[in-house]
């Protein structure tokens, strides 16, 4: 039964990385914790858990981060966060799942807008927060993928 619900946290994990609304890398690890108590110490070592669970608080951490770095470079403010996060919001209840990308764009653009700022100043600032938004997914995608893989390859 722990094997079963371990192959649908890796599912639903990998899906969660790019579909916000979901924890994904978190039930990737969630996932080896389960393949852990199902096969005991003889299949992997505990240190090996520990190793995913640091890196996964890592990603997580680097999650809230990047978009934050990335928007302040390049001048972003406060409600122009605030609006790529609303917007990213709209989009994936309204045009799931490239909506996330389109909404952050312009939930971005829109809130630089509302804070007083030129058209070009606020493009370059919600462009930065949608690469911030972007490598963060990419680097969750990659270590999501990478303990799916090594749950599929203890788990036989």
């Amino acid at each position: 039964m722990l094997i079963i619900v371990g192959i649908i946290l890796n599912i639903v994990g990998i899906i969660g990385v790019v579909i916000p609304a979901l924890p994904g890398i978190s039930l990737n690890y969630i996932a080896l914790i389960l393949l852990y108590l199902a096969k005991g110490e003889a299949e992997f070592g505990f240190h090996i858990l520990i190793v995913f669970g640091v890196l996964t608080a890592l990603v997580l951490l680097l999650d809230y981060i990047l978009p934050l770095l990335g928007a302040k470079k390049y001048g972003a403010s406060r409600i122009g966060i605030l609006g790529a996060v609303i917007g990213m919001l709209l989009g994936i209840v309204f045009f799931p799942p490239f909506g996330i990308i389109f909404g952050l764009l312009t939930g971005a653009f829109a809130g630089e807008m509302l804070a007083g700022k030129e058209q070009s100043q606020a493009f370059r600032a919600s462009f930065a927060t949608f690469l911030g938004v972007l490598t963060s997914m990419v680097v969750r995608f990659i270590l999501s993928i990478i303990m799916a893989i090594y749950f599929f390859i203890h788990l036989f």
